[in-house]
C-alpha cells in the first residue's frame, strides 16, 4: 500500500494544479493524503478548499488541525487510509465472488472472520508512506510540530508487524529549476528521519503540483526498494526526552 502525507499550510502558487497531480498519484495507485496546518488565526478559505480538493483528487482524507495536534492527526489519517484501502479490495471481492456489496451484509459468523482479516492485514501489509513537506516561509513556526509529527509517526510504523518504509522530501528546493527535494529514500531507520530537519531551508514560493508530481516519479523509480539501515545504540536519554511521543498510538 502506498501513501503520499501532504503537510502544508496554504496555497499553491507555482506550476501545475495539484489537484491534477494528486489525480495522477491515485490512477498510480498512492492515495494521497493531507493535513493542513494552522498556527494563530486562519488557514484561509481558498487554501482550506485547495487542500480539501488534493485529498478527495487523492483519494484520501484531508484535516486542518493545529501545531499541538499534528503528531496524532498524521498517525490517524495514515491508520485510516489503510484501512479504507483493505476495507475496498475487500469488498470488491466479495461483489465479485458472492454477488455482495460489503462485509455487512455477511452472516454474522461470516463477518467476524472477515473482519479478523482484515485486521491481520491492516498490521501486517506492506506501506510505504511518502512524507510531503510544505517548506515555504510560512510554515517556519511549524516545523517544530511537523518534526514531532515525523518522528512519532515512524515509531509507530516500526511497531507494525508488517514491511513499513518512510520517505521524506521538501519542497521548494533551493532553486527555482528545483521545485522539491529527496531528503531521504526509503527507509525503516527512525534515527535517520529524525536527524533531516535541522539543515532545512525556509523559502518563498509554494509549488506544490509539481513536487507531488515529483513523489509519484519517486514512487515509479524506486518500487519500494528499502534502505534498510543499523541504527547505533542510542546513548541513555532522560525521562523527559520522550514526552510528546505517543507511542501508544500504533498505525
Amino acid at each position: 500500500m502506498n501513501q503520499i502525507l501532504l503537510i502544508t499550510d496554504g496555497c499553491s502558487n507555482v506550476g501545475e494544479s495539484p489537484v491534477v497531480a494528486a489525480a495522477q498519484a491515485l490512477a498510480e495507485g498512492i492515495t494521497v493524503n493531507v493535513a493542513g496546518v494552522v498556527d494563530e488565526g486562519s488557514i484561509g478559505e481558498h487554501g482550506a478548499a485547495e487542500i480539501a480538493e488534493i485529498a478527495r483528487a487523492g483519494g484520501g482524507m484531508s484535516r486542518i488541525v493545529s501545531s499541538r495536534q499534528l503528531s496524532q492527526t498524521v498517525q490517524m489519517m495514515t491508520r485510516q487510509t489503510v484501512v479504507g484501502t483493505i476495507r475496498q479490495a475487500v469488498n470488491q471481492e466479495l461483489q465479485q465472488l458472492f454477488g455482495i456489496e460489503s462485509v455487512a451484509a455477511l452472516p454474522p459468523e461470516k463477518r467476524s472472520d472477515v473482519v479478523r482479516v482484515m485486521e491481520d492485514m491492516g498490521e501486517t501489509a506492506p506501506l510505504r508512506v511518502a512524507l510531503l513537506i510544505d517548506a515555504s516561509a510560512s510554515m517556519k513556526p511549524k516545523l517544530g510540530a511537523v518534526t514531532e509529527a515525523i518522528r512519532d509517526l515512524s515509531l509507530s510504523l516500526q511497531a507494525r508487524a508488517g514491511d513499513s518504509a518512510i520517505a521524506v522530501f521538501h519542497f521548494p528546493g533551493d532553486s527555482d529549476h528545483e521545485p522539491c527535494v529527496v531528503d531521504s529514500g526509503w527507509t525503516d531507520a527512525s534515527a535517520r528521519i529524525e536527524s533531516l530537519f535541522g539543515r532545512l531551508r525556509m523559502r518563498g514560493t509554494t509549488p506544490t503540483g509539481p513536487a507531488l508530481m515529483r513523489v509519484v516519479a519517486f514512487f515509479r523509480e524506486t518500487c519500494g526498494k528499502i534502505n534498510r539501515e543499523t541504527e547505533r545504540p542510542s546513548l541513555p536519554t532522560k525521562r523527559d526526552d520522550t514526552d510528546g511521543v505517543r507511542s501508544d498510538y500504533v498505525v
